[in-house]
């Protein structure tokens, strides 16, 4: 179970990068490249707040994810000369962003809907039948 959460947490941070990376220069539209790794990040975020809470229920973990992601975002208002440097470098860039955005926060939130759908972690319910 961990093991299938790490490694769909490894594919999806792989094809972030590589779409943030590589995918303007292929020609892909700047909006699908912007809010495609915005997606990919809010995925992130479920699959590892998902690894530490182990069997917790997955609308709990899309609630602490999304806690995560809003705040990450919220946390792009703030701004001193030190942050600031940290966010124009492509590690701060890719961590915390440069730019608060009410859609990162939607992306972040059906990419987070969508980790959930997958996460093999997760058992499925039984019917009461």
């Amino acid at each position: 179970m961990a093991r299938r959460r790490v490694f769909l947490c490894v594919l999806v941070i792989a094809i972030g990068l590589s779409l943030r990376l590589i995918g303007p220069g292929i020609g892909l539209p700047i909006l699908f490249v912007k809010y495609g790794g915005s997606f990919l990040w809010g995925a992130m975020v479920y699959l590892l707040v998902a690894l530490m809470a182990g069997r917790m229920a997955r609308w709990k973990i899309v609630g602490a994810a999304m806690t995560i992601a809003v705040g990450v975002e919220f946390f792009r208002l703030y701004h001193s000369p030190s942050l600031d440097a940290f966010r124009l470098t492509m590690l701060g860039a890719l961590l915390i962003g440069r730019v608060f955005s009410l859609w990162n926060i939607l992306a972040y939130g059906f990419g987070a809907l969508l980790a959930a759908a997958i996460d093999p972690g997760v058992a499925p319910r039984r019917s009461a039948g």
